[in-house]
């Protein structure tokens, strides 16, 4: 049987500072992920980030774990290690990042993670959550998927195709890769709407399987789900009950209650899902080599609602579409503050 550790709203609070620390760590890798910088150096950006909030990370030394944070470029679904690769234009990379504070005389914990195409223009929240209204609701409502959202600059157009040739993995393109990030994009937050309007943990896993089917009609393929690697409960340490699986299954999962915390992480393939480490005893590749893509945030269920504790803005805007509005108070503190409080 599970032991859910529930937090108080002053203890979720500490974890929303945590949660912002992570926020601030994707935006410092977002700004420096360039074609050319080695996955090492991205590493140092994320441990920089760490240090000026004042915080700790939770990844280096987790068993054994020799960096900041997992940078699972193309066909490595996650826990990939940093070294000497350099970032290619059109590769698609997962960036999953955490860090602690000290809070009380205790440790709490962020987690979250993004993928992104490099070259692209990342997309923010709100002008994803814009996209995903015209598709579904505005007058470009029927076309294809992501058409509406940036793509890779015209003068990198070229680079791109150039990559797809020995970069691009075996199942796919720049394209499909782009197609790939958002749906796992749009599997996490209605993955966290769900939290908010269902019974049970075992609503995220349906949330998952009923954007990755409705997507495979628009699309004309399907995504993989990843069953091997889950979601979890977060607070004192970085994992803790109760699982938070991806995909459906039968039997009770624990009833969602104010004062838990998850961490809700799908993670998606273009092709099929078996997959293999490597010999580092980290690194997990798929098998035929599609690509993967992971999109991870931290939510915290309170007596009047959700919080996005890893979102800059609380959830505000991923949540909108799905017809959720998050706990306000999550707007404060900012990450502004966390820094100026560290010096």
């Amino acid at each position: 049987m599970s032991h859910i550790e529930y937090k108080t709203l002053d203890q979720i609070k500490w974890m929303r500072e945590a949660g912002l620390v992570v926020a601030e760590i994707h935006r410092s890798l977002r700004e420096a992920a360039r074609p050319g910088v080695t996955t090492a150096e991205l590493d140092e950006v994320s441990a920089d980030a760490i240090r000026r909030c004042g915080a700790r990370s939770n990844f280096l030394n987790y068993y054994g774990y020799p960096a900041t944070v997992c940078i699972s470029p193309n066909d490595v679904i996650v826990h990939g290690i940093p070294g000497k690769r350099k970032l290619a234009v059109g590769d698609i990379v997962t960036f999953d990042c955490g860090a602690w504070l000290e809070r009380s005389g205790q440790q709490w914990h962020g987690d979250a993670a993004f993928s992104m195409i490099v070259g692209d223009e990342f997309t923010s929240d709100e002008e994803f959550a814009r996209s995903w209204v015209r598709r579904h609701q505005g007058p470009g409502a029927g076309k294809r998927w992501g058409s509406a959202l940036p793509s890779a600059p015209q003068s990198e157009a070229g680079e791109a195709g150039a990559a797809s040739a020995g970069e691009v993995s075996k199942q796919g393109s720049v394209a499909r890769r782009r197609e790939l990030d958002l749906v796992t994009r749009e599997a996490l937050w209605a993955a966290l709407a769900s939290v908010a309007r269902g019974k049970r943990v075992s609503a995220v896993g349906e949330a998952v399987e009923r954007v990755v089917a409705e997507r495979a009609e628009d699309l004309g393929w399907e995504a993989g789900i990843i069953e091997d690697f889950t979601g979890h409960g977060i607070g004192t340490a970085m994992h803790q009950d109760p699982e938070v699986l991806n995909y459906r299954v039968r039997g009770l999962m624990p009833k969602l209650r104010p004062g838990m915390v998850l961490a809700v992480e799908p993670m998606l393939t273009s092709g099929d899902i078996e997959n293999v480490t490597e010999n580092d005893d980290w690194t997990v590749r798929t098998v035929d080599g599609s690509d993967a893509a992971q999109w991870e945030h931290t939510i915290a269920i309170l007596d009047d609602g959700v919080a996005i504790l890893s979102a800059v803005d609380g959830g505000v805007a991923g949540l909108a579409p799905f017809g959720v509005t998050p706990c306000c108070w999550t707007s404060i503190p900012r990450v502004s503050m966390l820094i100026a409080r560290k010096h």
